[in-house]
């Protein structure tokens, strides 16, 4: 596939704005990849190169979210490694089974989530007590997370928010910065199988991703900035408008 500098631009701005998107309140997806299939890749490279840009996105808001001590690696490796080996298991296991189902699913799922965005009192920007403990959520929550983006994905930041909140009782701005570290992880092993396939347009992906590290580190400079006033209602449209599109894919 032939790149001339007017699509080279478009996949720079189209990941300057994902990134900002996907930083807030995820979903940076549903702009990056119409982009990519309307340039004439085929789905399946298309996929690729997305997970390729969407993890320099999810990195450049992960360093940020460090700097500003929202998040504390050490006490996150149980975590990262459950997402990882989780992603690692779903992207196999999408090779053999149908997502029929899950897609049907899905739709009804995220209008549920949003609802509870909209309407709980826990979406704030301060801490409340926990439920569960930190290893118990890892080997639970975020395997199976990481398992359900390698296989399907649409709204995965989604669920690791509201994990996070609901049951570890992190605050938005928390929640949101702890959840892109988690993103990355499970893109991250995701795009070592992609890679491995060949499947992966650099060119294409290394365009975009020079627009989601500027837009990714603008969207967690708002995070920190704006916190629950911003992230809710981001998350809340966001997701509304996943299911919808999902829904129209069926």
């Amino acid at each position: 596939m032939e790149l001339d500098l007017t699509l080279i631009l478009l996949f720079v701005l189209t990941g300057l704005g994902a990134g900002i998107i996907d930083a807030i309140a995820g979903g940076g997806g549903m702009i990056t990849l119409p982009v990519l299939l309307a340039s004439g890749m085929s789905p399946v490279e298309a996929l690729a190169t997305n997970k390729l840009q969407g993890s320099f996105g999810t990195f450049a808001a992960s360093v940020y979210f460090v700097r500003k001590k929202l998040v504390d690696l050490t006490q996150m490796k149980l975590m990262i490694l459950c997402t990882f080996l989780g992603a690692v298991c779903g992207t196999m296991t999408v090779q053999q089974l149908d997502t029929t189902l899950l897609a049907a699913i899905m739709p009804f799922l995220l209008i549920a989530i949003a609802l509870y965005f909209m309407f709980s009192k826990r979406m704030g920007d301060l801490d409340r007590d926990r439920k569960i403990s930190n290893a118990l959520f890892a080997f639970l929550l975020t395997t199976a997370i990481g398992f359900y983006d390698g296989f399907f994905g649409p709204g995965t930041g989604t669920f690791f928010a509201l994990a996070f909140v609901s049951l570890l009782g992190f605050s938005m701005s928390r929640a949101t910065a702890h959840t892109k570290i988690l993103n990355f992880t499970s893109n991250l092993a995701s795009l070592i199988f992609f890679a491995l396939g060949g499947n992966i347009l650099w060119l294409a992906g290394f365009s975009m991703a020079a627009g989601q590290l500027i837009g990714g580190q603008i969207g967690a400079h708002m995070v920190v900035n704006q916190g629950a006033r911003l992230i809710r209602p981001l998350v809340v449209v966001v997701t509304l408008i996943m299911s919808v599109k999902l829904l129209l894919d069926q």
